[in-house]
């Protein structure tokens, strides 16, 4: 029997977490045929798709949107509309812009996106996304909604 000794560190360490990025990369495209054939596609890489909403008297931000797309989907990070433009449409509107970008621009067939209970679950289900997943108690008190929809 072999028995080895492992020294396990806890600290932020940029280089490292690149090579673990990198060598889990290697792992993932060998075991995946999916993953395989997008190496070396534009289907590989994230792109970033930011979208600002500026207010028209104020110059203010009004709201945003951050997000990417990668592999034929959208990732929708942050959605944000400051509270004296929420129920004018804005939300809906940049949701639906980064959609078409996504499907027109970039190909994308489909969408996903995540929020807690208390931010927007209901909106998202109106704009037609599902919730494929449920997390109670993250964090304790909050539960988490994943939600998808498939672009047109």
């Amino acid at each position: 029997m072999v028995c080895r000794m492992f020294r396990i560190e806890a600290e932020v360490d940029k280089e490292r977490r690149d090579l673990l990025r990198a060598r889990l990369l290697e792992t993932n495209t060998a075991a995946s045929p999916v993953l395989a054939a997008l190496r070396g596609t534009p289907a590989e890489r994230e792109v970033p798709l930011h979208l600002w909403a500026m207010d028209g008297s104020s110059g203010e931000l009004a709201g945003g949107l951050v997000g990417h797309s990668w592999a034929s989907w959208l990732h929708v990070t942050y959605l944000w509309v400051d509270a004296r433009h929420r129920g004018t449409g804005l939300g809906g509107g940049l949701l639906a812009e980064a959609e078409r970008i996504a499907r027109t621009d970039r190909g994308c067939t489909a969408a996903r996106l995540e929020t807690w209970d208390f931010q927007a679950p209901e909106f998202y289900r109106k704009q037609g996304y599902d919730v494929v997943c449920v997390i109670p108690d993250y964090p304790p008190g909050i539960t988490e909604y994943t939600l998808t929809k498939r672009l047109g």
